[in-house]
């Protein structure tokens, strides 16, 4: 590759993303062995009358044999097609004639199994990207609760995973409360164990819904990456991906040894895109803060041990007003500066609500996340930047491209 070029890796793993694979054989009978998707294959009306079905379950992760990780997106009269089996293999197929050996991310024996009292290991509140165990046992988020001056909710725009549904139930999470359940504690703890015990996993990474209280979200995140530990002994590293927390609770993260990383994501860059785009974590947080802690937190953990997710296209959507080349600009400053700071961004594709329609829609979209990573590409070159691989694998980055780019540039130092 060059500097202007992305790796023949993130190319593909682009169009893949874009352009998703569509239904065969092959790959409904890969959903029988490999780890779900969380989104079903959606038959198109010529494909239900093939078929007599309108959705069908596919596979949730692919890997090239490079083990570059990418996710399986559904895409009814896409140009790739998986063909093949488990005993002999499965391969890619484009229509132009490309052919590519993939596997998929296998379910593992452990989600296989149950808690002591019954409920299945896979819904104990620890999933798998890849390399990475995402622990998450209290996954509501209070800002879907909170009204800002319009009426309208503080959730961030781009979210729908954190709304208080039946998971709050599921794991005993009691909204306004940071303690956690015991029960969902003790049963994430039997499922740790044994994903740690099944091996594969390189590095675990803790989530949860937002409070509006950042002090008590903070007291959670201590409780969980305690609760952690003891299981975990510091055998594989440990990342805090919560929201930005104050000082005191950065001491006792960091006092006690309880994680090595954490990611206080940020999710765009620029004051007056954040203020819109995450009303809550302004209300209760404010942008400077953020920005604040994340320096706090460089402080403590060091270079290389802060990190921000950004949610990259959330700038196309039609009210922010900016076409691709000014949004590309924008979220290029913004890691500039971050990296400057110590704070290291990691950009995952969102898929925009708005313009869909559009015939340029995702020629837009592709443009923006191409520039956008070859000038983020740039900077870690200039600053001397990488992406920690206790924090971040090629093996897990299934949505984000900054691994494998590092990857391909290492390869040819």
């Amino acid at each position: 590759m060059t500097p202007e070029t992305l790796p023949e890796s993130a190319r593909l793993k682009i169009e893949l993303m874009f352009d998703g694979v569509r239904w065969s054989e092959s790959l409904g009978a890969a959903a029988e062995h490999a780890f779900p998707n969380f989104y079903p294959y959606r038959f198109s009306p010529e494909e239900q009358r093939e078929t007599g079905r309108d959705k069908a379950t596919i596979p949730y992760l692919m890997t090239l044999s490079d083990e570059t990780l990418i996710r399986v997106k559904g895409t009814a009269g896409a140009p790739w097609q998986v063909v093949g089996d488990r005993e002999q293999g499965y391969r890619l197929r484009h229509d132009d004639g490309r052919d590519l050996a993939i596997d998929f991310a296998p379910l593992p024996a452990w989600m296989q199994a149950t808690t002591d009292d019954g409920l299945p290991l896979a819904q104990a509140g620890v999933s798998l990207h890849g390399d990475m165990a995402v622990i998450n046992i209290a996954p509501g988020c209070e800002f879907f609760l909170h009204r800002g001056d319009e009426g309208d909710s503080l959730r961030c725009t781009f979210c729908a995973y954190g709304a208080p549904n039946e998971r709050v139930k599921h794991y005993d999470q009691r909204i306004g409360e940071s303690a956690l359940s015991p029960r969902a504690v003790a049963r994430m703890q039997q499922a740790l164990a044994a994903a740690l015990a099944e091996g594969g996993v390189r590095h675990l990474y803790l989530v949860g819904g937002s409070m509006s209280d950042w002090d008590q979200e903070g007291a959670r995140f201590v409780e969980l990456a305690r609760a952690v530990q003891a299981v975990n002994d510091h055998r594989v590293p440990v990342a805090c991906g919560s929201g930005a927390l104050p000082d005191a609770r950065l001491d006792e993260l960091h006092g006690e040894g309880l994680v090595d990383q954490v990611c206080f994501n940020l999710e765009v860059w620029s004051e007056a895109l954040f203020a819109r785009v995450c009303p809550g974590k302004e209300r209760f947080v404010g942008y400077g803060n953020w920005l604040r802690a994340l320096e706090q937190a460089v402080t403590r953990f060091g270079a290389g041990n802060v990190y921000t997710a950004m949610v990259a296209g959330i700038e196309l959507e039609p009210e922010h007003g900016m076409d691709w080349e000014q949004a590309a600009a924008l979220a290029v400053r913004g890691a500039g500066d971050l990296c400057a700071r110590g704070a290291i961004p990691v950009y995952s594709l969102y898929w925009p609500t708005g313009g869909r329609d559009h015939p340029d829609y995702f020629s837009r979209l592709l443009h923006y996340f191409e520039a956008l990573n070859l000038g983020y590409a740039r900077i870690r070159r200039e600053q001397g930047v990488r992406i920690s691989e206790r924090f971040l694998t090629h093996r897990a980055a299934y949505m984000q491209l900054e691994c494998d780019i590092d990857r391909a540039e290492a390869s040819h130092v």
